[in-house]
């Protein structure tokens, strides 16, 4: 057979191929085409081929995926002089002025328990006054911080929600190099008209990296190595496998340029379980008050209570009720009041200011700080 009557054999068989990708099957004997049911069953298998396991992984583990949009408020000093060299010489006329700035920033998290529990980086959540957390489904929660470790760079918040879509957590300790990784998170939130998380996939590179911080310094050992994309944003976002198991944490990237380039860096989930048991158990042990013989109560300043008042203080003595006509109300305290000094002496424990006023002395001298004002109090009873 010569090539022209080869080419004349073999030009049905393309037509028919042609006009089945196109959906069309051409009039004739049956036995000349493939069946309806053939046809229907080649387009059944390539709608099932698409959803694959990154795309059920992504699908189970998404509406869990929260954005973090964090107030971080700061003391800012302001001299009018400055600048000039004056600074001495006007000092004692044109005191320094301060004031309160605020400065928003955003983050990832995912949702560990249908109560409200969420996982995040302790970056992404560092010095807030203010926290408030946004589902996927455009729910919105105020959010306050239980615990943070910025060694292990994790934060727990909690949100008063019930039933929450909630994440499965799986484990680090078996994961394999060159597995399925996925980024789930929210980076460039800001820029963004809704609150539907992005998905990126790679794989695990590199298992129980130790990388230096070029920042603080510090060490982050034992991380996740991992080329899925993860840009700004996306940290404190889950890092999931291949059956949506939340297997670490987001937490940062290697890059020269500020974007992703293919190498980022994961908590561990094994070290994220440890540290919200030891968060948990830390939040039963904090919420001893103090009452005073003054008509106050104190408590000593914890993640929790932070969040509450927008304290700029991470440590120290704070007021968390007034009783009405008290000593305390009389001379001025209010709830979020920051004991700062007591007789001259600097308060660092509730439970040991509380036993110093037991009894209320005849001259009461406390400094508070009251939204980064220091304040002196002064009260001589009658």
């Amino acid at each position: 057979m010569n090539r022209g009557s080869r080419f004349m054999t073999m030009l049905p068989s393309v037509v028919i191929v042609l006009q089945l990708a196109c959906g069309q099957l051409p009039t004739g004997p049956a036995s000349a085409v493939p069946d309806t049911a053939l046809r229907l069953r080649v387009q059944s298998d390539v709608a099932a081929s698409r959803a694959n396991a990154i795309v059920l992984a992504a699908r189970k583990a998404s509406p869990a995926v929260v954005s973090i949009i964090v107030t971080q408020t700061r003391i800012v000093a302001y001299d009018p002089f400055g600048a000039f060299g004056f600074d001495d010489f006007f000092r004692d006329f044109f005191p320094r002025h301060t004031f309160r700035q605020e400065i928003k920033s955003m983050g990832s998290g995912v949702i560990v328990s249908k109560d409200g529990h969420v996982i995040t980086n302790a970056h992404v959540v560092r010095n807030a006054t203010a926290m408030k957390v946004t589902l996927p489904d455009n729910r919105q929660f105020d959010a306050e911080l239980v615990d943070s470790d910025d060694a292990l760079d994790l934060a727990l918040l909690k949100i008063a929600g019930k039933d929450l879509p909630s994440a499965t957590l799986g484990s680090s300790s078996d994961l394999m190099i060159g597995e399925w990784a996925i980024a789930i998170g929210n980076p460039f939130g800001f820029m963004m008209e809704d609150a539907q998380p992005t998905v990126t996939v790679g794989v695990v590179s590199a298992l129980r990296r130790d990388v230096k911080s070029t920042g603080s310094g510090g060490v982050y050992s034992n991380m996740i190595q991992t080329d899925a994309a993860i840009n700004p944003g996306n940290s404190g976002g889950p890092l999931v496998n291949a059956l949506g198991e939340v297997v670490g944490i987001n937490t940062f990237i290697f890059s020269h340029a500020g974007g992703s380039e293919g190498i980022g860096f994961a908590r561990p989930i094994e070290d994220v379980k440890e540290f919200m048991a030891t968060a948990l158990g830390h939040a039963v042990a904090a919420g001893r008050r103090f009452e005073t013989g003054l008509g106050a109560t104190v408590a000593d300043i914890t993640p929790p209570l932070r969040s509450r008042f927008r304290l700029v203080h991470s440590k120290g003595v704070v007021v968390v009720g007034v009783k009405k006509g008290s000593i305390a109300d009389n001379i001025g305290l209010v709830e979020g009041d920051v004991i700062l000094m007591a007789k001259g002496k600097v308060v660092r424990d509730a439970e040991a200011f509380a036993g110093q006023f037991q009894s209320p002395p005849n001259l009461i001298d406390i400094v508070v700080d009251r939204r980064g004002e220091p304040t002196r109090l002064l009260y001589r009873l009658r």
